[in-house]
């Protein structure tokens, strides 16, 4: 019985691995090596292997499956997690201008392959081509940042009220982060954690979607080569593919000090509940529900694409998308009428081509869930302005692509869930008003606070708009909409997005444990605040 088991799961095996794949996948996934023949290890702790259950890789634009992929076993995440937490002993006594030489040429070696990585986030999640590159430069461009902030990780010194006193504020590295991603930036957000994580002295421990792992193990690939060659261990940048149990393992571990998490708000409660219960360090990006403003002074030719880009680009799957629009209602036809256009101009195409702007859905699911929107907008009586159903003839048979919808409520009370609710695809809901506070008051009324944009000449209204009165989320953007962050600042949430912060400003000192340090210099030994506890 067992012997015929056995070889069932071997020609199961055999029959998965001599399927042909497409010369359009087939020539990105050679650049790392990556064989439609072959089981590709999902495990990579110093050395590549995998032996847990076998996920597979698809392609969102044709549906066909580019890889199988060997996740992890239960053992191989505890091994996986003593290697890193072995690294980081190493590593934190590594000054932090060499961790930064490290960073450099981590940027070299993905600089090198910035559009072989773009392509591959392309094939395997889905977004159009430019978007790709693009999320591969962000990690580029963190690692420029890390390399400068590797000479800049102060600390302070703080006045003391006694004599012969100094307080040092000291930063110090933590030690393992695990960061589990999202599928919608499958480069960027591990770039942003890895490159402070790195620069703080930690190791680092990578959980990826499972349906990105091709593009995860890609850029680990390339990570590990620049480890070995400067003789520092594998595991300071360690990778574990697999589903929730995975997860799961990471987030309970004793060994894991920061958790960085990126995905929904139901999932986040749950990490954050969990990690919070042994006393260890999260970071949270959660739900967006992002909102735009735009103002009766506003111009139009640059709001219009702005809303447009916010509410379209990566088909609505980013967490900083446009998912609600206020008009004022002097220039809402006008708007609405200008918007319509470009969504009307919108055809689905291969993401890969670079004239095209709308690629599929990440996953069938995504489609799904996309459907039961639009009929819960039709039940609730919406007004449906354009799109609202899937595409009667697309580029590939299989592929995930719906059409970019603008939809009107009848009510515009946020507690409703058509607005309280993110739905991560390119639906846009537009409400109008006829005051700024009003306006103001619905972006702050949904649970979400990550990211609001202000189309505004008005400098009265930027003050409010950024001021104590006005919005509350994270990112809070004037004449520019809500995609589309720079690295330079930090990048993070309000409210039930999570209140994180990753990537520039002052994200770094989230990945470092600080420590107040007295230091008496002096022939006496006064207590604080005046408190006299002696014996004579």
């Amino acid at each position: 019985m067992i012997i015929a088991k056995r070889a069932y799961i071997q020609a199961r095996t055999c029959t998965r691995l001599k399927r042909s794949l497409s010369s359009r996948a087939s020539g990105i996934l050679s650049a790392f090596n990556i064989l439609a023949n072959k089981e590709v290890d999902g495990v990579y702790d110093g050395q590549w292997k995998g032996s847990g259950e076998v996920v597979e890789s698809k392609c969102p634009t044709t549906g066909e499956v580019l890889a199988h992929v060997k996740t992890a076993s239960p053992a191989e995440v505890s091994e996986a997690l003593a290697k890193t937490r072995e690294a980081y002993l190493h590593f934190r006594n590594v000054p932090a201008p060499r961790r930064g030489e490290l960073l450099r040429q981590i940027r070299e070696g993905l600089a090198n392959k910035r559009e072989e990585l773009g392509a591959l986030v392309t094939l395997e999640m889905g977004k159009i081509r430019t978007e790709g590159v693009g999320e591969v430069q962000e990690f580029i461009d963190i690692c420029d940042y890390a390399v400068g902030l590797s000479r800049m990780m102060n600390g302070r010194v703080v006045a003391s009220e006694r004599p012969g006193h100094s307080i040092l504020e000291v930063p110090n590295p933590l030690g393992v982060v695990a960061v589990l991603s999202a599928f919608n930036f499958p480069v960027a957000v591990y770039g942003w954690n890895l490159a402070l994580s790195l620069t703080a002295g930690n190791g680092t421990l990578w959980k990826p979607s499972p349906s990105t792992c091709l593009t995860s193990i890609a850029v680990t690939s390339i990570i590990a080569e620049i480890l070995k060659k400067n003789d520092l261990p594998g595991a300071l940048a360690g990778l574990v593919t697999g589903g929730q149990p995975v997860g799961e393992a990471l987030v309970g571990s004793s060994k894991v000090d920061l958790v960085s998490f990126t995905g929904s708000e139901r999932v986040g409660r749950v990490v954050g509940q969990k990690v919070m219960s042994r006393f260890a360090k999260s970071i949270l990006e959660l739900g967006g529900n992002n909102a735009s403003i735009v103002m009766p002074d506003a111009d139009l030719s640059l709001a219009v694409p702005g809303v447009f880009f916010g509410a379209v680009g990566t088909a609505g799957q980013r967490c900083t998308s446009t998912r609600r629009l206020f008009l004022h209602r002097q220039i809402a036809s006008e708007f609405l009428e200008r918007l319509q256009k470009l969504y009307i101009s919108l055809k689905p195409g291969d993401p890969l081509d670079s004239d095209t702007l709308l690629g599929p859905l990440h996953t069938a699911a995504a489609v799904g869930l996309y459907t039961d929107t639009i009929e819960h907008l039709r039940t609730i009586n919406a007004d449906i302005l354009c799109g609202g159903k899937g595409y009667d003839v697309t580029p590939f048979n299989g592929g995930n692509f719906v059409q970019p919808t603008i939809a009107i409520p009848k009510s515009v009370d946020m507690t409703d869930s058509i607005w309280s609710t993110e739905t991560f695809a390119p639906i846009l809901n537009v409400a109008v008003f006829d005051e700024l506070d009003e306006a103001i008051g619905w972006n702050n009324a949904v649970p979400q606070g990550l990211s609001s944009s202000l189309w505004t000449r008005d400098l009265r209204n930027v003050g409010t708009w950024t001021g104590p009165s006005g919005s509350d989320t994270g990112i809070v953007n004037v004449n520019a909409g809500t995609s589309g962050a720079e690295i330079g600042a930090s990048f993070g949430g309000n409210k039930s997005t999570g209140w994180g912060r990753e990537s520039g400003g002052d994200a770094w000192k989230q990945y470092v444990r600080w420590s107040a340090c007295t230091i008496n210099f002096s022939n006496e030994a006064p207590l604080a605040q005046g408190v006299n506890f002696s014996t004579d």
